[in-house]
């Protein structure tokens, strides 16, 4: 990133947002990661040394949302839909189209639900804008989510643990052991170094 916030090899003409700490040797891909950017907390993202933010991976963040990336995380078209608070510890690998969502953005009543949607045309940019809660995501280190899933609302994933691709996580998960499935399961436990 240059003076100026910019990406010299960006092929969208944005830049990083003011309050996004990206760490000198991290790389972010493109600044079209902050499209749905909202977020005026002080420091609403770091990322941080030797992280890899590649194309495809959109912060969703809203008005008070923060995110933690840590060391040596590699994140390939994931979404982030955040209001209150996501980390991510170090050594994580987050596949594609994995969504992490601390919120559900909508209410879970049908009749208020569709009053929402029906407002949504008339704002500019569309989106939904009724409060509901939040709460935050936790993932620890070496942590490994496989291609295709969802982490809700809530949820803390423990060091070392696998989550198998497309695979819904509704649930803690334990440290050092395989999820999978809708809703994930733990299937088996992983040794700590080996």
């Amino acid at each position: 990133m240059n003076a100026v916030r910019t990406l010299p090899w960006d092929w969208y003409p944005g830049r990083v947002p003011e309050n996004v700490m990206v760490h000198e040797n991290a790389y972010l891909e493109t600044t079209y990661s902050f499209q749905l950017f909202q977020s005026r907390a002080a420091t609403a993202i770091e990322i941080g040394s030797a992280s890899s933010i590649y194309l495809g991976v959109m912060f969703d963040l809203g008005e008070s949302a923060r995110v933690k990336i840590g060391d040596y995380v590699l994140m390939n078209g994931a979404r982030i839909i955040c209001d209150s608070e996501i980390t991510i510890g170090d050594y994580c690998l987050i596949s594609w189209n994995v969504v992490l969502k601390d919120t559900r953005r909508l209410p879970l009543d049908p009749v208020q639900r569709r009053s929402e949607l029906e407002q949504v045309p008339a704002r500019v940019p569309r989106r939904a804008a009724v409060p509901v809660p939040s709460s935050p995501i936790h993932i620890g280190t070496n942590v490994w989510i496989g291609f295709d899933c969802c982490v809700l609302p809530g949820v803390s994933i423990g060091e070392g643990a696998v989550i198998g691709a497309r695979s819904v996580v509704a649930a803690d998960v334990p440290a050092f052991s395989v999820a999978v499935g809708n809703p994930a399961r733990v299937i088996r436990n992983l040794k700590p170094n080996g």
